[in-house]
């Protein structure tokens, strides 16, 4: 009987596992953005589309092409693009700083991706496990880092002036915005294309250099069509995430160089919610048409394989040194100062500001994070409770999030007609709005929602777990979707014909091929919840159930010492998780 039971479940896991998540996404994603946009197309309680055409013959929002909508003579409008007046409009500059913050994150992410998946050394598997870290780093900590050192009196200027050169500023200029844009996401874009490069069968490559290829045109003809959908994959997300930018954007360019995130920002906190979802619409219309796109690339482009054999990586310091090897060991020497300089100094520059102060060296930021444990009122944020809740809230996080992006990554692997509307609809949290989100969040469910005559609420450590959990999911799906794309169908189906059920076949035959992908999924799970900051300081507003990034922004309030000391132990944490869960993914594999 209990077998039966066992075999019914087993038969049906797949099904119940899609409908909880469709559940899941529709009370704490759907329906709170829902209630937002609904503010758009019902601004006076009637339908209209008042606001939309508002904003698209708006050429403040939509540069010459709003002049164009608007009805101006196509002529006129050339004149005026040809011309130095030309307008790009808020719509128009979001894409354009956000093309060129995708440009410069994949120039330096895959470089570092060549590296780690090429060359063997001391520290390579840590190293590859911390190049997630500046992505998962609360924003807020961020920009106080790239203040310390790209300032007037930052770190950078410092170096420059023992040297006579300088000085150089960048704050609140367009640079500033694409560098800290590429310190995000460059790792990112770095993470997927070493798993692919690593996922290449060294089998292939050997029989094109059997048949007489170089290793220029083996690497062209074999390597590199295996890397494009990944570089794709990456240069999306990036696009994506940058164009819906918020903070780095606020902090390192303010509303002179506003994106439609910070206007959408101004017009809510102007209470202009109509408005402000109209915009938010046309920015999800955009995001989601990209990633749209780019799912059909990557369905078109899946390459089937089975188990790979991985090349042999080179040393790092070979035995023979030849002019090729000279070369290559001359580029990653540029490209590690070029990281120094991009990832390490924002991270050096802020611990270096928690351990001194105007006398110089000293642990009086970490000793008030240790008064306030020790003597803090009950209203105050104490630092270990903020670091239990965040560890707390990750590994709930964990436990929610890769069931949930493995069920999406089943579902969307799958042959049926509409399947990319469907995948681009579950990986609509990377596209959406956070601030949308969080204002759907709090407007509905937090405030509560009367559904037959109960009034049903999410708020606290729930509500906070259930935002993590749609903000990493989708991170779950996109590391496992391409590998079970490209399984051998075979493999499965002689799994089914031996008598296996299909979650079985997934559990025992397709999950066990993919794995690296499931840890790779489950460690960006923990990572993002951990630095959430958008959903988690709207939701942990007068509870106890703030988070570390939450601690850093009331620090930060007070004095730069002990945010900076806040921020230390955020990234010592985020750092020792982030490893914990891939070595733990690595040794249950074995």
């Amino acid at each position: 009987m209990t077998q039966r039971a066992f075999a019914g479940i087993e038969r049906y896991a797949i099904g119940l596992g899609a409908a909880a998540t469709g559940l899941v996404l529709v009370a704490v994603f759907y329906y709170p953005v829902a209630t937002v946009f609904r503010e758009a197309f019902f601004p006076e309680g009637l339908l209209t589309g008042s606001v939309f055409v508002s904003i698209l013959t708006d050429p403040f929002y939509m540069g010459e092409l709003g002049r164009l909508l608007s009805g101006e003579p196509p002529g006129e409008v050339l004149r005026r693009i040809a011309s130095p007046d030309r307008q790009l409009g808020i719509l128009g500059f979001t894409a354009y700083q956000a093309a060129l913050s995708t440009v410069a994150s994949v120039a330096l992410g895959v470089p570092a991706a060549w590296i780690l998946a090429r060359f063997e050394f001391r520290g390579r598997e840590t190293l590859r496990s911390l190049t997630i870290l500046p992505f998962v780093l609360p924003s807020i900590m961020v920009a106080v880092g790239f203040v310390a050192t790209f300032g007037r009196n930052g770190t950078l200027n410092a170096i420059l002036g023992t040297v006579g050169v300088g000085p150089v500023e960048l704050m609140f200029t367009l640079e500033a915005i694409v560098i800290a844009h590429a310190f995000y996401n460059a790792p990112l874009v770095a993470r997927v294309v070493t798993a692919a490069w690593e996922a290449v069968d060294a089998r292939a490559i050997e029989t094109a250099r059997s048949l007489g290829a170089s290793p220029h045109r083996a690497f062209l003809d074999v390597v590199a069509p295996q890397l494009y959908p990944a570089v794709l994959m990456g240069a999306t997300l990036t696009f994506v995430f940058t164009f819906a930018s918020f903070p780095i954007v606020l902090a390192l360019g303010g509303f002179q160089l506003a994106t439609v995130e910070v206007f959408i920002y101004r017009l809510i906190r102007d209470l202009n919610y109509a408005e402000a979802a109209g915009l938010a619409i046309l920015e999800l219309v955009i995001s989601l048409s990209l990633t749209y796109a780019y799912l059909r690339y990557e369905a078109a482009n899946a390459v089937r394989r089975g188990a790979s054999a991985p090349g042999r990586r080179k040393q790092l310091f070979p035995r023979t040194w030849t002019p090729t090897a000279l070369l290559e060991r001359f580029a990653v020497a540029g490209y590690a100062l070029l990281a120094v300089a991009v990832f390490v100094l924002p991270l050096a520059s802020m611990i270096w500001a928690s351990l001194t102060g105007p006398a110089g060296f000293t642990l009086d930021h970490y000793r008030f994070l240790l008064e306030r444990q020790a003597t803090g009122a009950a209203f105050q944020v104490q630092p270990w409770p903020a670091v239990r809740n965040s560890l707390v809230f990750a590994v709930a996080t964990l436990g929610v999030a890769v069931p949930m992006g493995l069920v999406v990554a089943v579902a969307t692997t799958r042959r049926y007609r509409g399947r990319k509307v469907v995948d681009a609809l579950a990986m609509a949290p990377f596209a959406v709005s956070g601030i949308i989100v969080g204002l759907g969040l709090l407007r509905g469910l937090v405030f509560g929602v009367e559904i037959g005559g109960w009034r049903i609420t999410v708020a606290g450590a729930v509500a906070i777990v259930a935002a993590h959990a749609v903000s990493a999911y989708p991170f779950v799906t996109r590391n496992v979707a391409p590998g079970l794309e490209g399984l051998d169908p075979a493999l499965t189906e002689s799994a089914r014909a031996l008598g296996a059920s299909r979650a079985r076949a997934l559990v025992d035959v397709e999950l066990p091929l993919v794995w690296p992908g499931v840890v790779a999924g489950a460690a960006f799970a923990v990572a993002i919840s951990i630095g959430e900051f958008n959903s988690t300081i709207v939701l942990a507003t007068g509870t106890d159930s703030y988070t570390m990034p939450v601690a850093v922004e009331r620090y930060l309030g007070r004095r730069l010492g002990p945010a900076t000391a806040m921020g230390v132990v955020l990234l010592a944490v985020t750092s020792a998780s982030f490893i914990v869960v891939e070595r733990l993914g690595g040794y249950v594999r074995h």
